[in-house]
């Protein structure tokens, strides 16, 4: 067997080597942008350094292992990443422990836990959960040895039958005053656990959402920490049926896992009560903001946005790379064979997805801003912002994901059928992406409670009271204000996006009244009206997008870069809003007038932004800074020597270590020979 050393070359591939030299811009820079300030990139390569040092080719050799094995190996990396953040922790901050737990769930380390990582819940969801909703014992007795990795655990939140739609969770959580206990149940089989990653055979306590009776009387979705196993021999306790999912289209490593329980005790003081609580004799006091209960999932879905974009980011890097190194099909007759972006169909399609990944990088850090400020408030006792923050992650995080899940599938068809091998990695980008479409909240759901948001903002609107600030483009339509011209600058063009976003909030919000009007329900005019409040929430989603980006490249920050990157900046954020503009014309024209010069003229402007970032496009990806550990693709590597990394891992296919396999002798041969 060819082992590296003889297949790939040292040297980088002559036409990505060209494309890096004609750059206008400088990459540094470019990722310094990228990734927050030098400080913060040089952070990021020394962690990578150090996480990826000493680690083995299992990255690409994953799709040649048994489930188990894959499972097992997920594990030992997880431990092994936790030792050497923590390892680093003490080095540079020696008695401290804030730092690591948040790098152990961060995109910046995946490339070393590629299987996926059973406890990355434990970090994102449960730690945050102890420490923002539970009391400061509760985080002294249980959130401490959580994030000290003392006690694996989990959020144990989605059912079997019940997921996005938390009201219907069918758990129970029953208090009993006579023991000051509470007694858990899953009354169903639909009521089972079902899905939290590290639940399987990993974690031995979660953070269980469960529905709180007194008396027989609900009071709501609350949080109970409970204990699963036994800390020394790791079997379940009495009333605790517990297992893994199985096999999935991707995270295969993260331990996804089913719990049941029966008769379960666990004491009152186990409820996470900093917000809503139980007395000893049965008092249930509420929370002073019932949406309190779902802030994790608040997190979780900024979480999901940066890390959606990031996947896209990554997808984009792979297929822009083989775009470069591949050649085929000449463009004109008797000419040699042109690298394939020079097709400008192929640039169409690898191109917008990487001013796309930067448009929701952009909008995510919005939204973190969003996120601090809010809880800041919530400290202070002032929940108002709160209704705009759940909107806008919701938004965010259903557009961000569907985007990110179809953006990766087209740039993994733009790399052909090699983009169909796994050693090219964008089978699991691609089934990454997906997963995001439905957890923390099913998209389309996620879009309804957003289209229900912009009614009442439109309600408001018009009558002439406050909106809150994504909102406040409703104002002027609401209120009769024609739209201006059209100029096609970029400011006018976000404009453009807002007013067909507000004429369809419109639409919905007549057609709903018109629906009650004629004698339904509120329920059955919500669900008919279901696909304008769907179309509503999205074009109110694009166009924060659009008006973030457009903010960032032309605000005051663009005096911090150079002349080159801005250029660079500005030539992706024209990409953005021209393809997005044409993606929701058909929109757009239900309420603006276009002229026939004015429509050619956008397909023109698409067309000369393809080509101006044609120079630009493999030093832009570079400057996204994803080292080949994280990558994990032959088609992706840096070096572009996409053939000889192709071969190679062929080569170690498990059926080419011997020349004549088994079932030749015991199955081919036989049959051959039958005379049949």
């Amino acid at each position: 067997m060819s082992g590296k050393k003889d297949v790939i070359p040292h040297t980088v591939n002559p036409d990505l080597l060209r494309e890096r030299r004609a750059a206008s811009f400088r990459v540094y820079e470019f990722a310094c942008w990228w990734h927050g300030g030098a400080e913060k990139l040089r952070f990021k390569r020394d962690l990578e350094q150090e996480i990826f040092k000493d680690l083995t080719d299992h990255n690409t050799l994953l799709h040649y292992k048994s489930h188990e094995e894959i499972c097992e190996m997920a594990v030992k990396q997880s431990i092994e990443l936790a030792k050497k953040l923590r390892a680093m922790q003490a080095r540079s901050n020696p008695g401290g422990n804030e730092i690591w737990p948040k790098l152990y769930s961060s995109s910046m380390v995946w490339g070393a836990v590629p299987a996926g990582h059973p406890f990355a819940v434990q970090y994102a969801m449960m730690v945050d959960a102890i420490k923002k909703q539970g009391t400061d014992e509760q985080w002294e007795r249980f959130g401490k040895r959580v994030e000290n990795f003392e006690i694996c655990g989990t959020y144990a939140q989605t059912e079997l039958g019940h997921g996005t739609f938390l009201r219907g969770l069918e758990t129970r959580a029953d208090y009993d005053r006579t023991t000051d206990e509470f007694v858990l149940n899953s009354p169903t089989l639909s009521a089972y656990k079902w899905w939290p990653g590290g639940l399987g055979h990993c974690s031995n306590y979660c953070l269980l959402v469960a529905q709180l009776y007194i008396d027989d009387t609900p009071k709501g979705v609350q949080m109970f920490i409970v204990q699963l196993r036994d800390e020394e021999t790791h079997l379940p306790l009495p009333g605790i049926d517990i297992g893994e999912i199985g096999h999935k289209m991707g995270f295969y490593g993260a331990n996804n896992g089913f719990l049941g329980l029966k008769n379960v005790r666990i004491p009152r003081t186990n409820m996470l009560m900093r917000n809503a609580k139980v007395l000893p004799n049965g008092t249930f006091v509420k929370s002073p903001a019932s949406v309190l209960t779902y802030f994790t999932m608040v997190m979780m879905r900024c979480v999901i946005v940066q890390n959606s974009s990031t996947l896209l980011a990554v997808a984009a890097t792979i297929a822009t790379r083989y775009s470069f190194v591949r050649r085929q099909s000449p463009i004109n007759p008797n000419e040699p064979e042109p690298q394939i972006i020079d097709h400008v169909t192929q640039q169409l399609k690898v191109f917008p997805e990487i001013a796309i990944s930067i448009a929701y990088q952009l909008a995510a850090k919005s939204l973190w801003s969003l996120y601090y400020e809010t809880y800041a408030d919530i400290e202070r006792g002032d929940y108002t912002r709160l209704p705009e923050l759940h909107n806008l992650s919701c938004a965010l995080k259903a557009l961000c994901a569907a985007d990110s899940n179809v953006g990766a599938e087209r740039l993994r068809l733009a790399c052909g059928g090699h983009g169909y091998l796994t050693s090219a990695n964008l089978h699991r980008i691609v089934a990454a992406a997906a997963a995001a479409c439905t957890y923390e909240g099913e998209n389309t759901v996620l879009l309804l409670q957003v289209g229900r948001f912009l009614i009442k903002s439109w309600s408001a609107a018009i009558a002439g009271k406050p909106l809150t600030p994504t909102a406040s483009y409703l104002a002027g339509p609401a209120q009769g204000k024609a739209f201006g011209p059209w100029t096609g600058d970029w400011a006018n063009i976000v404009a453009t996006l807002q007013y067909a976003a507000a004429n369809k909030v419109r639409l919905a919000y007549e057609n709903l009244a018109q629906r009650l009007k004629q004698g339904q329900s509120e329920g059955e005019a919500a669900n008919n009206t279901g696909i304008e409040l769907t179309q509503a929430a999205e074009l109110h989603g694009r166009s924060f997008v659009a008006a973030t980006f457009l903010a960032h490249v032309t605000g005051s920050e663009a005096a911090e870069r150079s002349a080159a990157l801005n250029r660079v900046l500005q030539r992706l954020l024209e990409l953005y809003l021209v393809h997005t503009t044409l993606r929701h014309l058909s929109d757009i024209l239900q309420c603006i007038s276009f002229s026939d010069v004015e429509l050619r003229s956008l397909q023109t402007r698409l067309e000369t932004a393809l080509k101006q970032l044609r120079p630009d496009a493999v030093p832009i990806v570079d400057g996204f800074d994803f080292p080949d550990r994280l990558l994990s693709s032959t088609l992706g590597s840096y070096d572009g020597n996409v053939y000889e990394r192709m071969f190679d891992l062929a080569k170690q296919s498990p059926l080419n270590q011997q020349s004549v396999p088994k079932s030749f002798h015991t199955v081919l041969k036989p049959f051959l020979k039958s005379n049949l």
